[in-house]
């Protein structure tokens, strides 16, 4: 592509001396401010319906946001309806300010007014687009024009505000602010501040809007403090950013930004809108969750918002969404399983509640997800994966010397396969591999008793390559009995090697898990699994669960 670069240029950079906000840190939520029911939704192939949009708005009260952009009133009658419905069905709670969007022309704020009727509290967004491509190319006017049709914009307002009933507050968007002198924009900006009177009780709103995003985020953080030290009377201001995603970086402007003072965020859930998307407030939201602050907006049930906005967007979630995506809390990777098995079990174990699992950085648990979907087993999976689902699904507490070996079972019916193995096919595979195999031996009576020296005399009824055998042994216990009482017949020799045991299930009709281990003549190791109500007979079918799996050809 180098032919067509010469077509670009790099984006000035930002003449600000001793700028501030790389020490800072951000210490508190900002004022949240959802566009998904107008900028997202202009976004849409196909427009959300009337019930389409009251549902998201539902949401968004649920969520906990206190502003929220209802629509763009003079646009349309869906819009103009919308809003009407949401006045007469006394829908919009005390503590929650709508906005609405318009153009500085007198129709369209005489229209917006209109649809504003018996709104006790709104937001008035007027904007006018200031970048030189805008003024040069589109509107075809100066600097001087731009801010008259932005000043007689607020004084429109101002005269409709007169005739409301209720309370008015200004939002000034110079649109295309990436793309604007910064030396103009503080200009019209200061010159709509003006002619708004604004005061400790009439406080303005200014949004700087990345409308499209072109530079690095610093550039845009570098943007705003400026603009900070250049707007007058910057204490009755609330600085409003709106970030777009076109060089896939507005979560990073967003957070420099409020390094660098700006005071309000307007986005959308899961990052809809025009183009490659606004800014996802989700994301920002439990990114600071992460850093220990509250951010003001509920997420505990994330399965609830993404089928809300799916369902009312008619758009689908990619799997690698941060913090929501269907696989961004799954692990394929063996290492990674591994930790993440530890991390949760030390988790666990431990007094208090700091998270420090490796590869999670937020609980899901946070967010009404479950650690059914952390691990999944594909043909890049390791020992300690299988093991953690097998433990965590279904109860079945491996012993951890057991686990390479059902890794490379598991492994090898994933390379065939080439694909993910879903939690039943694992299961599948641990069932068939050590309680339903082929046999060569097999257990038909177990019996002990306990002498009076703690002896153990055990007798069997086996049948060994379709022969049936009776045989006794003795021991120190259950296990060495039954290891005693099957080598007088069998020609075969092992040692026992490891032995582990568990409970699985309900307390009521729990069963006895036993793990075998057997090492062979040739120094070869296998594992047997036993399940019994009675736990000797649990590790006496282990035993031969083992013997199976070492010499049945």
């Amino acid at each position: 592509m180098k032919e067509f670069v010469q077509k670009y240029r790099p984006y000035p950079q930002v003449d600000l001396p001793n700028r501030e906000w790389p020490s800072k840190t951000i210490d508190k939520a900002p004022i949240w401010c959802s566009v998904d029911l107008r900028d997202g939704n202009q976004a849409l192939i196909t427009p959300m319906n009337m019930d389409q949009k009251l549902e998201l708005y539902k949401l968004l009260i649920q969520l906990g946001f206190k502003n929220i952009e209802v629509g763009f009133p003079s646009a349309s009658a869906v819009e103009f309806d919308f809003l009407r419905r949401l006045v007469d069905d006394n829908l919009i709670p005390d503590d929650v300010t709508v906005q609405v969007l318009v153009q500085a022309r007198e129709h369209l704020i005489a229209k917006t007014f209109e649809s504003l009727k018996g709104v006790k509290h709104a937001i008035v967004h007027l904007y006018n687009s200031t970048s030189v491509a805008q003024r040069k190319i589109v509107f075809k006017k100066s600097q001087d024009e731009i801010i008259d049709l932005a000043v007689e914009g607020v004084e429109l307002v101002k005269k409709y505000e007169r005739e409301h009933d209720g309370k008015i507050s200004l939002e000034y968007s110079p649109e295309s602010f990436t793309g604007t002198e910064l030396d103009f924009a503080a200009k019209i900006c200061n010159a709509v501040t003006s002619a708004w009177s604004i005061s400790k009780d009439r406080k303005v709103i200014i949004n700087l809007p990345a409308t499209v995003e072109m530079a690095t985020p610093n550039v845009y953080a570098d943007q705003i403090e400026w603009m900070g030290r250049n707007l007058d009377n910057r204490e009755h201001i609330l600085i409003s950013t709106h970030t777009h995603n076109d060089r896939g970086t507005s979560v990073a402007a967003t957070e420099l930004a409020l390094l660098a003072g700006a005071d309000r965020v307007e986005g959308t859930l899961l990052s809809n809108g025009e183009r490659t998307g606004n800014v996802d407030i989700i994301t920002l939201a439990l990114n600071m969750h992460t850093q220990g602050l509250d951010a003001e907006l509920d997420f505990s049930d994330i399965t609830t918002v993404l089928d809300v906005v799916e369902r009312c967007t008619d758009m689908k979630t990619h799997e690698r969404h941060p913090y929501v995506g269907e696989l961004v809390y799954t692990a394929f990777s063996g290492s990674h399983q591994d930790a993440i098995n530890k991390g949760l079990a030390y988790q666990r174990s431990k007094d208090d509640a700091f998270w420090e699992v490796p590869y999670l950085p937020i609980d899901p648990d946070d967010l009404g997800r479950n650690y059914e979907g952390i691990i999944r087993i594909n043909s890049q999976s390791g020992k300690g994966g299988i093991a953690f689902l097998l433990e965590e699904k279904y109860g079945y507490s491996l012993p951890k010397k057991m686990h390479p070996e059902l890794g490379k079972i598991v492994q090898h019916v994933t390379d065939i396969e080439g694909r993910e193995l879903s939690l039943d096919e694992i299961l599948s595979i641990f069932k068939e591999t050590y309680f339903e195999g082929p046999s060569h031996i097999s257990l038909v009576n177990f019996s002990a008793q306990t002498n009076q020296d703690n002896s153990v005399i055990c007798e069997l009824k086996y049948i060994l390559n379709g022969k049936e055998i009776i045989s006794q042994g003795s021991g120190n216990g259950p296990i060495d009995a039954c290891k005693h009482a099957i080598e007088k017949e069998y020609s075969n020799s092992f040692i026992l090697t490891d032995y582990t045991q568990h409970t699985h299930g309900e307390k009521s009709s729990a069963e006895s898990i036993s793990y075998i281990q057997v090492q062979t003549e040739n120094k070869e190791t296998f594992y047997g699994v036993g399940a019994d109500t009675n736990i000797s007979l649990a590790s006496v079918k282990a035993i031969f669960s083992a013997l199976n799996r070492a010499y049945t050809a």
